[in-house]
């Protein structure tokens, strides 16, 4: 313990904690205000406020008690008077860790007189000191006075502490209570003086051991006992009072309690406070009962049930399985104060809406939902309320976090009551849609049964049938005989009989009826209750978003660079047996989305078409020449539309069968996407031309990395190929021709083969992208083997594609990263390439980055790759890339600093690729670089030149090209030309006339065939592969499905 500089002990006098005290605190013989300065009133911690009380009051249990003691042999510091001078001692205040030392010494020797005078200084409030203090030594560690006192048995003491205010349920570092210790130690007259000061008999210790529990005295243990049933029916009472009486809080405050009183207890009529609540209408504390376990079905002693006695549908429907359907659920709003770590209480206007809690700082932001401060989702949350403070509460919600909340005094139109019910009421909605799951067995017996519905729909056929055969002879009796007055009596009766099965019959109908009526109900209740969970679902997953993305934007200057979005399939055709009843939704949500923009659009077509280029030339019907250099109409903007606002209204359905609107899309099938794969084809030409096989490798792997080149920045999804779709491309310029087909539809799978035009390679495989969403992204992996064979070395290369993520997906700016590891195997010699797409990073330092080494079979390091996939790519000796790479760490923060210095102006703009992205470390050689692209490329899609002349199309090729290819589909021709309706219409056609193909095939129980592919072994790897079946070149082209 410190000295402060003027003579008082560390924690005794305001000097030696640091803070500024006016003179006449410590000087001249004057005491120090009552007023603490709020320095020091911050620096005292949990012993922070002074009893603010006049003199001889009671205290409350519970509060904080402060007591101060004066030592007459103290020193004066010389700046004021000692303890015991001559100065007015009440309005002296001083802090004395030593007086608690003291209070707890005398307390566990027992000195009743010591103690007493302590107590009575703090009743003059001559020093600040806690009766409730811990102890701090070896011997009373963790222990209070009353601790201490109860322990070792002396009685006189512990009335005192009780007396002067001591807290008779504090809890030592073990979790016991003084009633634990005393009953520990067998000391009846404790227990009961305890006792008489509301000590709780039912308190919980670390061991998880009540009072009695750890008790040895049968004559203790059976007292506690019975004051432990006391004071539980006095809570069981206090319970059925508040549910009674509609007092929420109260009942909150009961059940929130360590030992809550039972939530299924019973007065003298045998109701239970769920009773209670039901009969008298109070809706919230029904709900609150129910979501503490209260049983809906017990029955009182009149045999009645919650729900026998509830008053208002409301209520019924509450207690009816405890579903609750909210129709109408408010909105509540209005100005509250918040507590803030760091800004103390701020003013906001706060809005409850749909179980969510936001805050705004004016009125209208709220109005129009922009510049919300934070928000917080009401799913389980609890109130707590402070009875000294009518305006404050306290909301816990699910997640540990505690926001403080305090209603204005001047607020004459709202009370904390007030917004306790409301937050209560959309608490229970968001708890209830949120942590809803599949129907329990209980609610399953609300639905009809299909056994019920086929004995009554039996009865009803039977009664019906009965009714035809009367009726029949009824008619036939009165065209056989006259209507004689002896055939009177016999005619009567007849009628009699019809009449009564008529009767038998509309009543079987009517139970018919009735169930169909009751399963409609049932059906529409887990409608509703679906379509509202979604809605919390897909709100709370956009606000996590959302505030996700802010803390990313926070923690790094300038957003990852947008680029495509790729090989993200969303299968669009949907099977009959599967997706029906999706497919309207779907109809549904796109129409919605173009009805938004429909006049958008509309202004952009025409002005589109009239700036339809080709780049000259002699142009055919639909304004194309071959190898042109720009596409007949450029993309439209997309940034009016949103993925999200399509994904959020399909949640619950399968992803790979989410149909996306054409604006989303780019003007090439997802099988001219693959032939992309083609665009570096020298690369395989120069490696057949090389003898050495490590340099062969080299080439390969830059194809490997060539091949998903083409993918930066292009956000625009391929169509999606129907089944039997195929595409070619034959270029003599580039040396190879190639063949694909959609060969499966669920699940989606495209195969190629391609091969050089002077027989030196053949390049095959098949791609199945396996989707998954990750709530902000869609991540594609792309299943399959990729294989390339080297005719004239009689080598082959087999790898597999890295996986492709789409970020950003609900808000922000889309782009595209490829990461993972690409293994390629010369099957021949035994090397091994393993590169690695490496992930962006949290700061975008590996952005685009591709790193690896070439190695034998032996695992030795025969060369080092590095670059980016959206570049280049080098080679290098490995000693001198591991050198390289240990150097690298050094002067990456300096590299990393005056990147971020460059890029904080522009943080949303993709970099453009040039020679300084890369380090080129001396002795590399370049393997690849990409391309420019053609300086139209941003007004078609990102198209590469290669990409640009896919889907060209002559009346020459027209002519020799099957009527499944690509070219002479009419969505993606329409898409092309700029035609946006006309695409969305035809895609429509598309999908629906496959369905209707795949219908007819299940009746007829006729198998798809695949005409120009076969399924089988990788002839290298062993895994399931597509294998090209050959004969497409002789042009036979004779059945082939008419998919367009």
């Amino acid at each position: 313990m410190g000295v402060a500089r003027c003579g008082h002990v560390s924690g005794g006098c305001p000097h030696a904690r640091g803070v500024s005290v006016p003179e006449a605190g410590c000087g001249g013989g004057e005491a120090l205000p009552r007023a603490l300065p709020g320095s020091w009133r911050r620096d005292l911690g949990d012993r922070r406020y002074r009893l603010e009380r006049p003199l001889g009051v009671p205290a409350r249990v519970g509060d904080k008690r402060f007591l101060d003691v004066g030592r007459a042999d103290r020193k004066p510091c010389g700046r004021g008077p000692r303890l015991g001078s001559s100065g007015s001692p009440g309005d002296r205040v001083e802090m004395s860790t030593e007086a608690e030392q003291q209070l707890l010494h005398h307390a566990r020797n027992g000195n009743a007189e010591e103690v007493r005078q302590l107590l009575g200084t703090m009743a003059r409030n001559e020093v600040i000191a806690d009766i409730n203090c811990k102890g701090r030594s070896k011997s009373n560690l963790g222990w209070t006075p009353l601790h201490l006192a109860c322990y070792f048995g002396h009685r006189q003491v512990v009335q005192d502490l009780l007396k002067a205010g001591a807290e008779a349920n504090v809890l030592n570092d073990m979790g016991d209570t003084p009633l634990h210790r005393a009953a520990f130690t067998g000391r009846k007259e404790l227990v009961m003086l305890l006792l008489e000061y509301n000590a709780d008999a039912t308190v919980v210790n670390g061991s998880g051991q009540t009072a009695k529990e750890v008790t040895h005295a049968e004559e203790i243990r059976s007292m506690l006992e019975a004051v432990e049933r006391t004071q539980q029916r006095k809570l069981e009472e206090l319970l059925l009072a508040a549910a009674r009486e509609g007092r929420t809080t109260e009942l909150t405050a009961l059940l929130n309690r360590p030992n809550p009183p039972d939530v299924n207890c019973s007065d003298q009529l045998g109701n239970t406070p769920l009773h209670c609540a039901a009969y008298r209408a109070h809706k919230q504390c029904a709900l609150k009962l129910l979501r503490s376990g209260a049983d809906p079905n017990l029955k009182n002693k009149n045999d009645q049930k919650p729900l026998d006695l509830a008053q208002g549908a409301e209520m019924k429907h509450i207690l009816v399985g405890n579903k609750v359907i909210y129709k109408a659920l408010r909105r509540y709003e209005g100005p509250l104060w918040k507590s803030s770590r760091f800004f103390g209480w701020r003013l906001f206007w706060v809005v409850l809406e749909h179980g969510v809690l936001s805050w705004y700082r004016k009125q209208p932001d709220a109005v129009h939902n922009i510049y919300r401060q934070g928000c917080k989702h009401l799913t389980q949350a609890v109130c707590t309320v402070k009875s000294t403070d009518s305006c404050l509460f306290f909301i816990k919600c699910f997640d540990d976090t505690i926001h403080g909340f305090r209603v204005p005094k001047n607020s004459l139109q709202q009370s904390r009551e007030d917004w306790l019910e409301a937050i209560e009421e959309h608490s229970a909605y968001s708890t209830h849609y949120c942590s809803q799951d599949q129907l329990t067995d209980e609610e399953e017996e609300d639905t009809v049964s299909a056994a019920d519905l086929k004995k009554s729909l039996e009865k009803a056929q039977s009664c019906q049938q009965r009714l035809d055969r009367e009726i029949s002879s009824f008619l036939k009796m009165i065209k056989e005989y006259a209507m004689a007055k002896e055939m009177l009596p016999s005619f009567l009766q007849k009628v009699e009989v019809v009449s009564e099965a008529s009767r038998e019959t509309c009543v079987a109908l009517s139970d018919c009826l009735n169930l169909f009526t009751k399963q409609e109900g049932v059906r529409n209740f887990k409608l509703e209750q679906e379509q509202e969970k979604n809605k919390i679902l897909s709100e709370a997953l956009e606000t996590l978003a959302t505030e996700h993305h802010e803390l990313e934007q926070s923690l790094v200057k300038g957003s990852p660079p947008a680029s495509i979005l790729s090989e993200d399939e969303f299968y669009d055709a949907l099977s009959d047996s599967e997706s029906e009843q999706s497919l309207s939704r779907l109809e549904a949500v796109t129409a919605h989305s173009f009805e938004e923009a429909g006049e958008h659009l509309g202004n952009r077509k025409h002005r589109m078409s009239e700036e339809k280029d080709c780049g000259g030339g002699d142009a055919l019907s639909n304004g194309i020449k071959k190898h042109r250099t720009s596409l007949p109409s450029p993309m439209f903007s997309r940034n009016d539309f949103s993925i999200w606002s399509i994904l959020r209204k399909c949640i619950g359905m399968e992803l790979s069968k989410i149909t996306m609107p054409v604006i989303f899309n780019e003007p090439l099938s997802f099988l001219q996407r693959l032939t992309e794969y083609m665009e570096h084809t020298y690369l395989i030409h120069k490696a057949s031309s090389l003898s050495d096989p490590v340099e062969r490798m080299q080439c390969v792997a830059a194809f490997a990395v060539s091949a998903v080149a083409s993918q930066w920045e292009r956000t625009g999804k391929p169509f999606n190929p129907l089944l039997g779709e195929t595409y070619e491309l034959v270029r003599e310029d580039l040396g190879f021709r190639l063949i694909s087909e959609q060969v499966s539809h669920h699940p989606p799978i495209s195969a190629f083969h391609a091969e050089g035009l002077n027989n030196d390679f053949i390049f095959h495989g098949s791609i199945y992208p396996k989707l998954k969403f990750w709530g902000k992204s869609v991540e594609a992996e792309p299943k399959g083997t990729i294989t390339l064979e080297l005719l004239e070395h009689n080598e082959a290369y087999t790898w597999t594609n890295p996986t492709c993520c789409v970020h950003n997906i609900i808000v922000g700016k889309l782009w595209i990263e490829q990461y993972g590891n690409v293994e390629i195997i010369n099957h021949k010699t035994g090397d091994k390439c393993v590169l690695n797409f490496k992930p962006c990073g949290l700061f975008g330092k590996e952005l685009h980055k591709v790193e690896g080494y070439i190695q034998d079979k032996s695992k030795k390091k025969l060369c080092a790759l590095y670059g980016k996939w959206t570049e280049c790519l080098y080679s290098v000796d490995p000693a001198t890339f591991d050198a390289y790479k240990k150097n690298d760490k050094k002067n990456t923060e300096e590299r990393k600093n005056s990147k971020q210095m460059s890029t904080s102006e522009e943080s949303d703009e993709m970099p453009m690729p040039d020679s300084e992205s890369v380090f080129i470390i001396p002795g590399s050689v370049l393997l690849w670089r990409i391309a420019p692209r053609p300086p139209n490329s941003a007004q078609m899609y990102n198209f590469t030149s290669f990409a640009m002349v896919l889907n060209e199309v002559d009346k020459d090729m027209e002519s020799v090209i099957p009527k499944t290819d690509c070219r002479l589909r009419p969505d993606i021709r329409a898409m092309e030309n700029g035609e946006i309706d006309q695409a969305s219409e035809e895609k429509k056609r598309l999908e629906e006339k496959q369905r209707a193909a795949r219908k007819n095939r299940s009746k007829s129980e006729e198998d798809w065939k695949t005409r120009w592919f076969h399924q089988g072994p990788n002839p290298y790897n062993g895994a399931q592969d597509w294998i090209y079946s050959g004969s497409y070149w002789d042009r036979n082209y004779f059945n082939l499905p008419d998919i367009y």
